[in-house]
């Protein structure tokens, strides 16, 4: 059985990866080749990579221009492959563009293969975005993570099943609180706030300045407080470690750990991503930013008309906010240092998030969500005509 994965950027990655672990394990005993497009995690799980697109991903207009050659070299490459080597099975994972043009190719030049989208284009959240007509000439099945999605995917006329969250599989060996902080050499007492300023290039540039220097202000504040950094690609350390000497942080800069400095913290301020669930999953209160550069945020407002009252998936689920989330100009670090004191010393306020995440976890299914995804890819390569 050949199947051929597509998907980008570091959260891609790690859901491919989840999902190639997944595939092994319900084919074992049959021979299984998987090329991908994807990054060390899936190829670290058994995949061939035909392309490493963790790193040229990007939002917006202006911070996608950088990215629009290598994506199409990318593009006319995987397009080539699949011509030459057909699949049993095409899936695509999150990365709307790149992945929208190859499963128009597919369906229009190798219409016997299967696809598949896994994590879908969030225009179940904002249907402005409008992707669903899109999706719905080339893919003959969607495997949704949130209930609504899969809904709203049906009402387009796409045969959409949902899955439910691949995180809940992820987080189900995690260490606990005390192991994390053994694990990292944290005392018990220590103050502990995690950072995640950026899985893409443009967040190094719009957020880390931000998270930096809203660190400083808490670190004024908490003299005694120890940052973690997990650096999600090892080409961003350098900005961040520039930074942390920057700002004078008391900062740990980690490779990899990323679950074991959420665990181990008190309070996390982040980019908004796939991360807010993790930090969600693992009940650690947190503050949310996201910025784009201003001419993206104006286009997108006056000339687009497109509105995004909510950004991160933790409050997407439940459809309102539950944490803290700044978006462009109230990104501020004033108002994330506000927003952080606020969650490290006001118990009512902690509380209620935890609650909320609870709320919030209800909606994302059960666990063995990767394996119910892979015997659903597995059956639709069988079906091949």
């Amino acid at each position: 059985m050949s199947i051929f994965i597509s998907t980008g950027e570091v959260s891609g990655d790690l859901h491919g990866g989840i999902l190639v672990d997944a595939l092994r394990r319900q084919v074992s005993g049959k021979e299984l080749e998987i090329v991908a497009l994807g990054g060390d995690r899936m190829n670290q799980a058994g995949a061939t990579l035909l392309a490493n697109t963790t790193s040229i991903g990007s939002v917006g207009l202006l911070e996608a221009l950088p990215f629009v050659l290598p994506t199409l070299k990318i593009q006319n490459q995987t397009k080539q492959y699949l011509h030459n080597n057909p699949p049993d099975v095409l899936v695509l994972i999150d990365y709307a563009a790149p992945n929208i043009a190859i499963g128009s190719y597919v369906k229009k030049h190798l219409p016997q293969v299967p696809i598949v989208y896994y994590i879908a284009p969030q225009d179940w959240a904002v249907p402005m975005l409008g992707n669903a007509p899109k999706l719905a000439k080339f893919v003959d099945k969607l495997l949704a993570i949130f209930p609504e999605e899969a809904n709203y995917y049906r009402q387009q006329g796409i045969d959409a099943t949902w899955v439910g969250h691949p995180l809940l599989d992820r987080m189900q060996n995690t260490l606990t609180r005390e192991q994390s902080r053994q694990l990292l050499g944290i005392n018990p007492e220590e103050t502990v706030i995690t950072l995640f300023p950026a899985s893409r290039q443009q967040e190094i540039q719009q957020m880390l300045p931000i998270i930096g220097a809203a660190a400083q202000l808490i670190q004024a504040k908490i003299p005694q407080v120890k940052f973690l950094i997990p650096v999600s690609l090892a080409i961003y350390q350098e900005a961040i470690a520039t930074s942390v000497k920057k700002y004078n942080l008391s900062a740990t800069i980690l490779q990899g750990q990323a679950l074991e400095a959420i665990a181990a913290s008190d309070l996390a301020i982040t980019k908004s991503g796939t991360v807010n669930l993790e930090i969600a999953l693992l009940n650690i209160p947190q503050v949310v930013l996201y910025r784009v550069h201003p001419f993206t945020a104006w286009l997108a407002r006056k000339v687009l008309k497109i509105n995004i009252p909510l950004m991160s998936p933790t409050n997407l689920i439940v459809n309102r906010q539950i944490v803290p989330e700044l978006q462009q100009e109230s990104a501020t670090p004033d108002n994330v240092a506000q927003y952080a004191w606020e969650l490290l010393f006001d118990s009512n306020k902690r509380q209620q998030i935890l609650n909320d995440y609870q709320e919030m976890k209800s909606l994302l299914g059960d666990n063995g969500v990767a394996n119910r995804a892979a015997i659903e890819i597995i059956n639709m390569a069988g079906n091949r005509e």
